[in-house]
């Protein structure tokens, strides 16, 4: 079957939308037509050629996406024809020593190996076999993903709303409930305000955090970390130091979803004695993170997070009913919603970060 999809020909460049051919879905597969897919920055990362996952092009991006089941291989059982899904990065294969103990997101099954690499060979741009942002591929018309990656989703939810919790939300909420396990009346700092930081803070709310702390230099971001729960602002210049006059001694909790280098480092001192801090954003691959020594025998913990550690059958229908019943603000962040043809413009938009997220929508 022939599809529209934004396909990355080299790096450093703009994406093109070209006709290509899809697959039928094999066994255990699952082709979903595409609704809504969110621009995150991991994609950028890819298009600049600093994603450790896409070395080969050309490469179809995109991976926060919810959709409709359009058909099934064979011995697929959990989703149907005419479903709705999310679909999540990660697909656990439940059988692994690491699924085992419960950490999905560690998942070390073949197919999941696979999927992070670029997944099986589904798509051909003029009979070029093309590989997908971790086996998804988001920006096009149609994907072909393992049947454990379509979480199911209630048919009246928005798309848009819905595809960003497959990966901003989940990632952002899952450092708050399943990394750090923030416990209630807490004090929490959040460094970064952009689509993932603002569901750290939307996190922290769920969680029963009651100093919720939200630090960006862009100061209309922080406008928006107030309407999503911050009760506390800071533009930082010493950000230890402008913490400390909010929460003498420090945060209980902090969360750096910056991935800036430095930042880590800042968010760190910024903690109390016993203090957690989670490495929400990831710093450029093989740069060194220093932290002052004497902080560590405080009993500070240092802590990172793939994903928000998500258990995706368990926290995607989670999330999504917070979602539909008021609990968790899905719409507010969305910025703009763009068709595929304006991909490249809404890449400039993340970029510029001017949108707290950019949804393309078919």
């Amino acid at each position: 079957m022939l599809m529209r999809a934004a396909v990355l020909t080299d790096f450093n460049q703009p994406m093109r939308v070209r006709e290509v051919e899809i697959d039928e879905p094999g066994p255990g597969e699952v082709r979903v037509q595409i609704k809504a897919s969110g621009v995150c920055g991991s994609d950028l990362k890819a298009i600049d050629g600093k994603s450790p996952v896409v070395n080969a092009l050309p490469f179809i991006l995109g991976h926060e996406s919810a959709g409709i089941v359009e058909s099934v291989g064979e011995g697929v059982t959990t989703v149907k024809p005419g479903d709705h899904v999310i679909i999540s990065m990660n697909g656990p294969c439940g059988r692994c020593r690491k699924c085992g103990a419960g950490l999905f997101h560690l998942c070390s099954g073949p197919a999941r190996l696979t999927a992070i690499m670029g997944g099986r060979p589904r798509v051909r741009l003029d009979g070029e076999e093309t590989r997908r942002f971790i086996g998804i591929g988001s920006f096009a018309e149609y994907a072909v993903v393992t049947e454990p990656m379509c979480v199911k989703l209630a048919r009246h939810a928005d798309f848009a709303a819905a595809c960003l919790l497959a990966c901003g939300v989940i990632t952002g909420v899952g450092a708050v409930l399943n990394v750090a396990k923030v416990a209630p009346g807490s004090s929490v700092l959040v460094a970064g305000c952009g689509g993932v930081g603002l569901n750290v803070i939307q996190g922290a709310v769920l969680a029963g955090a009651t100093t919720i702390i939200a630090a960006d230099v862009a100061e209309q971001k922080l406008k928006l970390a107030e309407r999503f729960g911050a009760t506390h602002t800071i533009v930082p210049a010493d950000l230890p130091r402008e913490v400390s006059d909010v929460v003498n001694g420090g945060v209980e909790y902090a969360f750096d979803a910056t991935g800036a280098p430095g930042v880590l480092a800042q968010c760190f001192a910024s903690t109390q004695p016993g203090g957690t801090t989670v490495m929400v954003g990831s710093p450029p691959a093989g740069h060194p993170v220093e932290l002052d020594s004497a902080l560590l025998f405080s009993s500070r913990r240092l802590m990172g997070t793939q994903g928000g550690d998500a258990a995706p059958h368990r926290d995607l229908p989670m999330l999504a009913d917070q979602y539909l019943r008021g609990r968790l603000d899905l719409d507010a962040l969305i910025t703009e919603r763009l068709p595929l043809d304006q991909i490249n413009e809404a890449v400039t938009h993340v970029r510029q970060g001017t949108v707290a997220r950019t949804v393309i929508v078919f």
